[in-house]
Formats: C-alpha cells, structure tokens, sequence
C-alpha cells in the first residue's frame, strides 16, 4: 500500500498566516493613518533629544501625492489579507477553477509581497540614514512585509524557482526606480505664492544636515504682527519646546519670520535636543515632551506646528493679525 504523502503544515497554514500578518500591518498603518489625517501624534514615547515616530510622521517621506504615506501602507496590507483568503472563502466547489484561483492569488501575492519588502528597505534606509530616528511602527511594518514575503514564498511548492527570481528582479526594480522617482524632489523647500495681501502657505522639506546652532536658515521675513505676537507670547511666558533638527520646527520658524523667530529663540524656545546650543534636555524631560513641536500657553499644551492664528486665539493676543503667512 502506498502512503500519501503528508501536507507541510506550512502549505497548510500559510495563507491564514499571511491574512493574519497583513490584518497586523493594517491595524499600524491605519492608526498612523488617522494620525497623520488628523494632525495627532503618535503614541511613541521618545527620550529628550531624540528623534521617534512623530518626528518620522512629520518629515516629507511620509507624504505621497499629497496623501499619508500610511494610507498607501494600509491599502496594500488589505490587499495582501484579501488575496490570501480569497480561495478559502469564494469556494466555487469546481476543482480546476480553485486552482486557477489559488495560482493567480499566489503569483499577486508574490509580487505584492516583493515589492512592498524592497519599499520597506528604502524606508529602513532613509530611516536611518536621512532622519535618523527610532519608528517602531516603521520598523515593524517592514519586519511584516518581509514575513510576508517569506511565507509567500515557503507557503506553496513552486515549479518555477528561476521565475521567482526572474519576477523578484522585474517588480523590484520597478518598485524601486518608481520609489525614487517619487521621491526625486523631497530635497526642496519653499513659499507657496499667494494672492498678493494675502497670506501665503509655506512648506519646508529638509535639504541637507542642520546646523545645531540654528537648524537651518529662517528665509521668511516678519511682519509688524508676527513680531508683535512673539514680544506677547514671551510677554505671557509662553513656551515653545523643539529640536533644531526638527522639520516641523523649522517650519513654525518661517511662520513667524526671521526677525520675531530672533524674539522667540531668546525668550520662548526651550532647546531639547542635547547637541543644540543651550540645550536644556532636563526641562523638556519634566514637561515630558513627547514631539516637536509642542507648545505650552497658559498652562495648556499645542502639539505640532501652530498657525499664527491659532496661537495668537490661545495666548490671548490682541493685537494686528495681519498675519503673512500660514501651513
């Protein structure tokens, strides 16, 4: 009598492992996602001076085509939950179509799979190597999408292994020039013009290392309300907490212009990073701050970039509010 030979448990369990993975990465993804859409912070607890997720959720990578780059994340875990399950729950009953769908699913999934590793790669990437920061999040989505490729790969016995390759070279070099064909112009600050007496939006995208006695250079100029709402909020002993590494930050700077950025720097700004000058780490370890930047008003505390109208309304300014710029 002839033995059947036995299923490899990971054949039989490798699409429910994959939908469970993927259900795992959309959960992040989709809290990042709210986050980002809603301007909150992550809850990511980082030391003084250190940089984390929030720091992360606010450089210009995790913006794509004007959309979080989590949402892009979040679709993509979807869809790879939705190809594994799909043969087990749209059973048709008709063997030679099962197939067909269990086939056409495997191949999607390894190309998803490929391609989502080799963009997580370039995250891990610029996450150490441009913002230098600690994600969890970041690193535990890209630990995800290369299970996912893993099980994709162990979780079936493949007939061709030199089309695999084949298919690993083609999408992963397509994922990457398309990568950074996205990112060409992350590099780029500048002042979006507006209709002339109006206020114009700003945008800031870091372009090169800082320098930690002031970060980068304030190429907006003030006007008499900007300067007059930074004498109120040193006035009233308002405090801004930031890193002169920070993006965010900088761009709170070309809020207010070079000129009253000067009266913020000396008597609102607490430095909390440990390399930038008159850094006060210990103060910002006590307020315990969890991003940059965070503001504290008359005992309420703003977390991110605050228009100037938003803080002139909290601190209770009363003066001009001709502001001449806003993000």
């Amino acid at each position: 009598m002839i033995r059947r030979r036995s299923t490899p448990w990971i054949h039989k369990w490798s699409r429910p492992l994959i939908a469970a993975i993927a259900g795992c990465g959309a959960l992040i993804t989709g809290y990042l996602t709210i986050e980002k859409l809603t301007g909150g912070s992550a809850a990511c607890v980082a030391e003084a001076g250190a940089k984390g997720c929030n720091d992360v959720l606010s450089s210009p990578w995790a913006t794509v085509l004007g959309q979080p780059l989590a949402l892009f994340g979040l679709l993509a875990y979807i869809s790879m939950a939705i190809l594994a399950l799909a043969p087990l729950v749209f059973n048709s009953g008709e063997n030679n179509s099962r197939k067909q769908l269990e086939n056409l699913t495997w191949w999607l999934l390894l190309v998803g799979a490929i391609a989502m590793s080799v963009f997580s790669g370039y995250l891990m990437y610029v996450l150490a190597s441009q913002i230098k920061a600690i994600c969890p999040y970041c690193i535990g989505s890209a630990l995800f999408s290369v299970s996912l490729l893993v099980l994709t790969i162990m979780g079936r016995t493949w007939e061709d292994i030199g089309q695999i390759l084949f298919t690993a070279i083609i999408v992963g070099m397509v994922t990457l020039i398309g990568t950074l064909g996205v990112y060409a112009g992350v590099n780029q600050s500048n002042v979006t013009p507006g209709t002339p007496g109006q206020p114009v939006k700003i945008t800031f995208n870091s372009k090169g290392d800082p320098n930690p006695a002031f970060g980068w250079e304030v190429t907006t100029t003030s006007g008499e309300a900007e300067i007059a709402l930074a004498s109120h909020l040193a006035k009233i002993g308002a405090k801004e907490y930031s890193a002169y590494w920070c993006p965010h930050c900088h761009e709170q700077k070309m809020l207010f212009g070079k000129e009253a950025e000067e009266i913020i720097n000396k008597d609102v700004k607490v430095e909390c990073a440990p390399e930038g000058l008159n850094a006060q780490t210990e103060l910002c370890k006590s307020a315990k701050i969890e991003g940059f930047p965070t503001w504290i008003v008359n005992g309420k505390s703003y977390s991110g970039v605050q228009n100037l109208e938003e803080l002139a309304k909290v601190s209770g300014y009363t003066g001009s509010r001709n502001f001449k710029y806003f993000k």
